[in-house]
């Protein structure tokens, strides 16, 4: 097998690599065949794992540092089959790879269970209810019996729909000054509190895909506490801004989950230093112009997040709101572990899956520079630091 070692020139560490898997890490004899690739100072760092895009976006993944993307089955046609499932993992091939996330119910209709076994056996390593909430609880219910004996983590979207229904912003000064439908904060605990009973019941994995109120904060960290397996997961968006970012009816602050009041947002700093946030993830969801220049009630919510994911978070670093280690828990070892994936980490026998950063490089954020396939940012014109220099994918560089 070849082999490559990846040398920080800084302090002398290494990442030695034989064939798509990491040999060693540290200090250690280089071999007289090792091909030697100079990190120049870099941090070495695993490759993102990014838990829960809505769209396969390969520049963007590239630039963001992000080698696994976890694909939610919101996808046209929903990723309800088996056969869709192995389409979505290739689609990735060879740049990224890309882990399909099934479809709980058949459509994303919440109403019947879709075949989970057999698109387990086809590669997904989790199940999700989509971008919406199951309202049925017995359907509910019976998502979690049947993913817990399978080994897969459900992945659920943390609102109320009886509560969210028509809503576009969070029920407060904001949306009440600009005249917008809004729905109370407590949706989501109140969705978070129902499956979690649900949970003590089945004894299923569940993850909220985002959390982003204090309430749901409590819930979960509560939830912990009494040994539930209970992970969630936030965007840089919701720790970065609060529901003054649609102000001026920007459509790019136009999100899902929308955006809080500003005592959640510090509520959610608070989560992500106590360890109760489990996962940064980008929640990748480009869209274009015909989705985005409408009236705010009227364009879709998301935000095209893979390529500013890794710089917000080392904002937060340089802000003392987390360490470097913790942040890559954040963003490579956690998501890997929810997923069932031995990657993650740079440990010896781990996937070489690895990505070089220059931590200090500047750059501003810019819509109309991005390498997304759209760039609906809410951080348009923000300057940031943190740059991507080489991304290594199964021990073979991405280019």
């Amino acid at each position: 097998m070849s082999m490559r070692a990846v040398i920080n020139g800084a302090d002398g560490q290494a990442v030695l690599i034989r064939g798509d898997r990491i040999e060693a890490v540290g200090k250690f004899d280089l071999p007289a065949d090792a091909e030697t690739l100079d990190a120049k100072g870099a941090i070495i760092a695993p490759g993102i794992v990014d838990l829960g895009v809505f769209a396969i976006d390969k520049p963007a993944c590239r630039a963001g540092g992000i080698v696994r993307a976890a694909l939610m089955p919101d996808q046209s046609p929903p990723l309800d089959d088996a056969g869709l499932i192995q389409r979505a993992a290739d689609s990735g091939k060879p740049d990224l790879w890309v882990h399909p996330i099934a479809a709980a119910t058949r459509g994303l209709a919440g109403l019947e269970l879709a075949e989970l076994a057999t698109m387990r056996d086809s590669g997904a390593l989790a199940v999700a209810t989509g971008r919406s909430w199951i309202a049925d609880s017995g359907v509910m219910r019976r998502v979690l019996a049947y993913a817990a004996p399978l080994g897969l983590t459900v992945i659920a979207h943390a609102e109320d729909g009886g509560l969210t229904a028509n809503a576009v912003a969070t029920a407060g000064e904001t949306a009440t000054r600009l005249g917008l439908p809004s729905a109370p904060a407590t949706a989501e605990a109140m969705a978070i509190a129902r499956d979690l009973a649900l949970v003590e019941d089945t004894g299923a994995a569940i993850h909220f895909r985002q959390v982003t109120t204090a309430a749901g904060f409590a819930l979960v960290r509560a939830a912990k506490a009494r040994g539930l397996p209970v992970t969630c997961g936030i965007t840089p968006a919701h720790l970065y801004l609060s529901d003054i970012a649609v102000s001026d009816f920007r459509t790019f602050a136009r999100l899902s989950p929308p955006l809080r009041a500003e005592s959640d947002r510090e509520a959610a700093l608070a989560a992500l230093a106590d360890g109760t946030i489990d996962v940064l993830c980008s929640g990748h969801d480009p869209r274009g112009p015909e989705d985005k220049r409408l009236p705010f009630a009227d364009a879709a919510p998301g935000m095209a997040g893979a390529e500013t994911l890794l710089a917000l978070g080392l904002g937060l670093v340089r802000d003392g709101h987390v360490a470097l280690s913790r942040l890559f828990e954040l963003l490579s070892e956690n998501p890997s572990r929810i997923l069932g994936l031995e990657t993650g980490t740079l440990t010896a026998g781990a996937p070489a899956d690895l990505i070089l950063i220059d931590r200090d490089a500047p750059w501003k954020i810019d819509t109309a520079r991005m390498t997304a396939r759209a760039g609906n940012t809410p951080f348009d014109g923000m300057p940031v630091q943190g740059r991507v220099l080489s991304m290594i994918k199964g021990g073979q560089p991405v280019g």
